[in-house]
């Protein structure tokens, strides 16, 4: 994949709380986990096609997806500047997550 210092930037929230192995799979992602119990992901994303990937992977953990939001440039942290790519990731609803 090409890098894109443009790519624009999405903020994602879960419901329940991501494990770490879980959490491998966002790679370029800032992943927090709010007081709420929610997860939030917030990071660049390449194109459309790398957002379905990572929405397919959400899916497949069988995690309830609360939001997406595309950042404006105020909201976005530029210490996240590596796009998240939506190449094949292992695992399914077996995972863990606590909710």
């Amino acid at each position: 994949m090409t890098h894109n210092d443009d790519a624009p930037r999405y903020e994602i929230r879960l419901q329940g709380h991501l494990d770490a192995r879980r959490a491998e799979r966002f790679v370029g992602m800032r992943i927090t986990l709010l007081d709420s119990g929610e997860t939030q992901l917030v990071g660049p994303v390449a194109d459309q096609a790398a957002l379905y990937g990572i929405l397919d992977r959400i899916r497949d953990m069988g995690v309830p997806l609360l939001t997406v939001r595309r950042l404006d440039l105020a909201d976005a942290d530029d210490d996240y500047d590596r796009p998240a790519s939506c190449g094949p990731q292992d695992g399914g609803a077996d995972d863990d997550v606590t909710q």
